[in-house]
């Protein structure tokens, strides 16, 4: 029978079984992980309630006028500008993504300008789309 090494049962005792936040310092990379995966689950819930506008929408004036609160009230154009950032901000993850598929940018560095160029680019174009919108009226 082979000997056991009571110092390295005594190490496997006190780790942790499994790797958690309390053990990680959280990084740019792993916040914006956790975010793409948090605004893929909100965009679930924003097309289902863009669903039930338009069919508000084709069902007619009675129907539409119970529905319209998603983009009349304060709340509902708050939730259609979070619906709009969320959407451009899943959509930068995925290229993220790709980019690394390809090989590319898989360095510290290159991982943390594609980090920043995702969140700063998923509200620039929120921001450039509500403007546009807004002007155009």
């Amino acid at each position: 029978m082979a000997d056991v090494d009571p110092y390295s049962e005594s190490l496997a005792a006190e780790r942790p079984l499994s790797p958690h936040l309390t053990i990680y310092k959280p990084i740019l990379t792993m916040v914006m992980s956790i975010a793409h995966r948090i605004t893929g689950a909100a965009l679930y819930v924003g097309a289902f309630l863009l669903a039930l506008f338009f069919l508000g929408l084709a069902l007619g004036p009675g129907a539409f006028a119970s529905v319209s609160w998603i983009v009349d009230s304060f709340v509902g154009r708050a939730f259609v500008f979070l619906f709009s950032w969320a959407l451009f901000h899943h959509l930068l993850g995925g290229v993220r993504h790709a980019i690394w598929d390809r090989g590319l940018y898989l360095d510290a560095a290159g991982r943390e300008l594609l980090a920043k160029a995702t969140l700063g680019g998923g509200v620039a174009l929120t921001l450039l789309l509500w403007i546009v919108a807004t002007l155009a009226g």
